[in-house]
């Protein structure tokens, strides 16, 4: 099991930036895929963007793809994302996810894939 601690959230008006961290415990960060998902007020919970190990890729969704970035630091075992020319369909609450890597494939985007969660932290976006 890995813990994960959201960070950085807050208010931001249209056309901002805003970035958001999570920072996980444990020794073995790089054996995880990190995700990055949202849930918006009554809505379900959506893919943001993700790190997946067995690839060395990252993913995006599309609400994501070309405005948000997904980074890490291994050495601070904490995933990044940065989010530019935000918008206030992007208000919503953040939460980190992280999955072990095993080698197989499996879906990157799908939220019951993850086995750790963070509290989330929330971004709201003003117009």
């Amino acid at each position: 099991q890995v813990q994960l601690v959201e960070s950085g959230g807050g208010l931001v008006q249209t056309g901002g930036s805003m970035d958001v961290s999570c920072a996980a415990s444990g020794r073995t960060f790089n054996t995880y895929d990190m995700a990055w998902f949202r849930q918006a007020p009554g809505k379900g919970r959506d893919f943001v963007a993700a790190i997946e190990r067995r690839s060395s890729s990252t993913y995006y969704g599309d609400s994501a793809r070309g405005r948000f970035t997904i980074s890490e630091d291994n050495a601070k075992k904490t995933v990044y994302l940065q989010m530019n020319n935000l918008k206030p369909e992007d208000t919503a609450v953040y939460y980190c996810a992280a999955r072990t890597s095993d080698g197989a494939y499996h879906p990157i985007s799908v939220a019951s894939e993850y086995g750790n969660w963070g509290q989330g932290t929330r971004v709201t976006v003003s117009s």
